[in-house]
Parts: C-alpha cells; structure tokens; sequence
C-alpha cells in the first residue's frame, strides 16, 4: 500500500495533453478559420457595447449597465477557452502545465456562474420594467444594480473557488490526455486516481445551486412578464414586449439547456465529441449571439451608433 503511494506520488501528472476540437487535418485549418473569426467578431461586438454604453448619457439605465457587465463578461469568457481551441486547431493536441489548466478550470468555473446570475439579474429587471413600472426607479436605483453586479461576480468567484479546489486537490498521476479543446470539470474528473465522491457531490451540488437557482429567478421574471404582456390593451406595446422577451428567452433557453445537460449531472462521465460539440455552443456561438440580440437589435442602441458614426 505504501509503496503503491509513493509511485503515485512519483508519477503525479505535471501536465495535460488537450486533444483539441478535431484532429483531422482537411477540417482543422476550416476550423481555425472560422472560430478566429467568430472571436475577433464578439471581441469588436462586445467592445463597441461598451463604448457606446460608457459614452452616451442615454444609456446610463439600469438595464444597459447590465448589458456592459455581460458584454465584458461574454469577452472575459470566450478569451478563457478558445485561445486554447484555436491553439489546438493551429498546432494539433497541446501541451497544458497543471498549473495553468488550474487557472483556465477557475476562470472558467468563475464566469459561467457569474454569467448565470447575471442573467437572473437582467431578467428581473426586465420584471420590474415590465410589472412595476411605477416603482422602477426605486428597486432599481444605482446601489442595487450594483448590488445586483457585484453579487453574480463575487458569487460566480466564490462557487469556482469551492470547486475548483476540490477537482485539483484530486491526484492525478496518469494518463493525462483529456479529450477536449480546454481544461473543463468532467475530463478531469475521468483523469483522477483516487476516490471522488465527494468532489462529486460538492460539484453537483453547487452546479445545482447556481444553474438552478438563477434559472428559476429567470423564468418566474419571464412568467410575469408574460402575464403583464398579456394584459396589455395597446397592440403595439404587446408587440414590442413579446418580441423583446421571446428573443432573450432564446439565447437563455440555449445556454441554460446545454449547460444544464454538461454541469448539473455526476461529473464522472465518459468525455466524447458530443460533448465538445455542445461546449462550442456556450463558449463560442451564444457569447457572438448575445451582443446582438440584447443590444444591436435596440432601438436606443442603434441612435447612440449613430451619433457616434455622425458625431455632426
């Protein structure tokens, strides 16, 4: 027995070799291509939010100082994992030092909680919009918007710390090839050596917790504001409501669904390339679809571009 432990600790994984998204030479330089693409694409969507966001008096809302926390959230979240992708793509399987793929599974972890939260936020907002207009001014004052901000990212740095700690404080003494395109729970998960119910079940748990909890603030906002729009006497106010709502029911209804499905389940699964097909969705396609339904499709957004085209 102790000898078999001193041959873990001898041979304790100081590494890990990504598979990366596809190792087939005639896809890997399309690949490339294309998600280079979709990178710089949400890195200048994202940025151009912020400008106009910061620049113009008439976007100092409640509801665009949430959309500037997503949009530099969604640039902080892609910027974490497809350097890694596209490192992959370019060179075939790489080489990760255990230290870094612990840096890039924090990160990781630590956005995509707080990009939960945040969009419980965004959807209660909307509620208090939407339901009570008249005391709108109140419940969304600066101080609880900035609440409201500073609890989905300090929260999101909390449940990554917790869990984070667990999965690396596993040994891993061999193999070390995870078949994916980035240091995510599940293929680290499969590497370990040792026993991990409980790391198991604190990740379980606290995906839960945050998916669950935030999914739930999210749809009874949207429930009641599907109520309210119903009630509504003008046509055109019904419209406008019903097709802002319903495209943001699509982005949170994609992201939710896939994340879901990969985090809110026992961990300890096979890694395949279903499973990197579905990643690709909520790192690389909802954070380019985001900025363009909550932002570039509105209507105040779109004066703001033009005065910043047209400055006379």
């Amino acid at each position: 027995m102790e000898r078999s432990l001193e041959l873990a600790n001898m041979t304790r994984v100081q590494e890990f070799i990504l598979l990366g998204l596809s190792t087939r030479l005639g896809v890997m330089d399309a690949l490339f291509a294309i998600f280079l693409a979709l990178y710089v694409l949400t890195l200048l969507e994202n940025t151009l939010i912020i400008y106009l966001i910061c620049c113009h008096s008439e976007l100092h809302k409640p509801m665009y100082f949430f959309l500037g926390n997503l949009s530099c959230l969604e640039m902080c979240y892609m910027s974490v994992t497809m350097p890694s992708l596209l490192l992959g793509l370019w060179t075939g399987p790489c080489h990760v030092p255990f230290t870094a793929c612990t840096i890039q599974l924090f990160l990781f972890i630590s956005l995509i909680g707080t990009k939960c939260t945040l969009l419980a936020s965004m959807a209660y907002d909307r509620y208090v919009a939407i339901c009570r207009p008249l005391h709108y001014p109140l419940l969304m004052r600066p101080q609880v918007c900035l609440g409201l901000a500073m609890t989905s990212w300090l929260g999101g740095l909390l449940i990554s710390l917790i869990k984070t700690t667990c999965i690396m404080s596993l040994s891993y003494c061999g193999p070390n090839v995870l078949n994916h395109f980035f240091c995510d729970v599940s293929p680290l998960l499969n590497l370990s050596c040792t026993h991990m119910a409980l790391t198991e079940l604190v990740d379980f748990v606290s995906a839960i917790i945050i998916f669950c909890g935030s999914l739930v603030v999210a749809l009874s906002s949207y429930v009641a504001i599907g109520r309210a729009v119903l009630r509504m006497t003008s046509a055109a106010a019904h419209c406008k409501a019903l097709s802002t709502c319903a495209s943001h029911l699509v982005v949170m209804g994609i992201f939710y669904s896939v994340v879901l499905f990969m985090y809110s389940r026992p961990s300890h699964i096979e890694s395949t390339d279903l499973n990197k097909v579905l990643s690709v969705i909520y790192t690389a396609i909802t954070p380019i679809c985001s900025p363009i339904i909550y932002c570039l499709r509105n209507k105040e957004v779109h004066i703001a571009l033009k005065k910043t085209l047209r400055p006379h």
